[in-house]
């Protein structure tokens, strides 16, 4: 039986570079990949962008709407295989579409590798993220380092150069002067505790 797996790290931890890297080396050896990423992505439009400046067009942007299952499914009855499904920003999916992307690996014996965020900006879990912690045969954490050399565990957002702590849960990075950045515990209450007190000092 194939395994559904979730590949997840803080920002700039490699994720969507090592999905480019998976891909390849089944690609190498003749087998068919699939790619897919949520359409509210929008950065990069239907293309992954790594940050060492490597890009790859994904074969599916989804909606919340979509069903991945019926996705694939119909792609398979034009076509005679699929080896390995590749999903990237999976945070973004809903719950019902992990329990697809679950149900295909079991029922169709498709290997299905997830990448992305475990917490928000706010510690708080997205949705994909929450179900595929507790459904996921394989879950493996991929690391970084915060700017302070400590191990980056959480993700910072930046609006304009300055760490915000309130807002939506979804903001694209490098859109609407949005920026992320991965810290530690440490720093990332430190930057938590300045924004309190130049509120309070403003």
């Amino acid at each position: 039986m194939s395994k559904l797996y979730f590949r997840y790290g803080a920002m700039n931890s490699g994720k969507s570079t090592h999905l480019m890297q998976v891909a390849y080396n089944y690609e190498e050896r003749g087998m068919k990949v699939i790619v897919i990423k949520p359409l509210v992505d929008k950065k990069g439009g239907d293309r992954l962008l790594s940050r060492l400046g490597v890009e790859r067009k994904v074969d599916f942007m989804v909606s919340e709407d979509d069903n991945i299952l019926n996705l694939v499914t119909e792609y398979l009855s034009s076509k005679s295989s699929i080896d390995c499904i590749l999903v990237d920003e999976v945070q973004f999916m809903k719950a019902k579409q992990i329990d697809q992307l679950f149900e295909i690996s079991v029922r169709l014996n498709i290997p299905i590798i997830c990448y992305g965020l475990r917490t928000d900006f706010k510690m708080n879990g997205f949705e994909g993220s929450t179900r595929l912690l507790l459904i996921a045969h394989s879950i493996e954490e991929m690391k970084t380092i915060c700017a302070c050399g400590k191990k980056a565990l959480l993700n910072g957002r930046k609006i304009n150069g300055k760490f915000v702590f309130e807002g939506e849960q979804i903001a694209i990075d490098e859109q609407d002067d949005v920026r992320y950045e991965s810290l530690c515990g440490d720093c990332y209450y430190k930057y938590k505790q300045r924004c309190i007190t130049d509120k309070k000092d403003n």
